[in-house]
């Protein structure tokens, strides 16, 4: 089976290659400079792929001056819509097209399904909703099409625990501000099992909240990674520190959602990691 994935060389990107590989699958990467030339060099890639795979998205946690807002939106927004523009036109079609969005888009003060949410209206929220839109229209020429939400991914050697391991594991772990926003998260392992079910199951489509059933907080991610480190966490860090260094940016750490994965486990799939400390247990371990 012949794949091709952006954000091939991502911290997720990476795990499903070697996922892949371990089922005989050829991985093509489509990189950055792919999408800065012509419409012909992304074509040869995609060609004949048996499936199409979008991680593309520059790092949300960075300072949104109005130039990174731009890229925000040109390296999710953009490079999704010249993947469908170039899929649109390819015969034969893959078989499925599956595009990532971000639980980003659900607002932060409630418990949401993918049937039964209140969207954010600020500009992650907008971004996701731009995202999903143009992604979908994949759907729109005959392509199976999946869009996974993701919540924050934990896994070993990359996202976001390696940038918090280095400060729990000496102490100084806390949570931001009063740590009561939510947190949705799913640990790589079953984020893998979500991709290849998309893949060989043909009644896989549409939008997928991909986070684990048991959402937690700020508070329960930083008491749940000090319980499996074995180390204190009794710091706060203030939401102006954040500010100051990030700007607007700041929200993407500071405010969090409560999401459910209603229409994964609808159609049967079960998660091996379902609580935060089982998760952290398994991922420091093999740290």
């Amino acid at each position: 089976m012949k794949i091709a994935m952006s954000g091939a060389t991502g911290f997720i990107g990476g795990n499903l290659t070697q996922e892949f590989k371990g089922n005989n699958w050829d991985t093509i990467a489509l990189l950055i400079e792919d999408f800065q030339s012509s419409n012909d060099t992304l074509n040869k890639k995609l060609s004949g792929a048996d499936v199409v795979i979008n991680l593309a998205g520059a790092p949300i946690v960075a300072k949104w001056t109005e130039e990174y807002k731009k890229i925000l939106i040109s390296s999710r927004v953009d490079t999704t819509s010249k993947i469908v523009e170039i899929l649109k036109n390819n015969n034969p079609k893959p078989k499925v097209f599956i595009s990532t969005s971000a639980v980003g888009i659900y607002d932060g003060n409630g418990v949401y399904s993918e049937d039964n949410a209140v969207y954010a209206n600020d500009f992650l929220g907008n971004l996701a909703k731009d995202w999903e839109k143009v992604a979908l229209k994949a759907k729109d020429a005959g392509i199976r099409t999946v869009i996974f939400r993701f919540g924050i991914v934990l896994g070993k050697n990359g996202g976001i625990l390696s940038n918090m391991l280095p400060f729990f594991k000496v102490g100084l772990g806390g949570t931001i501000g009063n740590g009561s926003q939510g947190f949705s998260w799913v640990h790589i392992s079953d984020l893998k099992r979500a991709f290849l079910e998309a893949i060989e199951n043909d009644k896989y489509e549409g939008i997928y909240n991909l986070t684990a059933p048991n959402p937690t907080t700020n508070k329960g991610l930083t008491k749940a990674l000090s319980k499996a480190l074995g180390m204190p966490a009794i710091f706060r860090i203030p939401l102006i520190i954040l500010k100051l260094k990030y700007g607007d940016g700041a929200i993407a750490i500071a405010s969090g959602q409560k999401v459910v994965p209603k229409r994964l486990l609808d159609s049967g799939f079960r998660f091996r990691f379902e609580n935060i400390e089982e998760a952290l247990i398994d991922v420091i371990g093999s740290n």
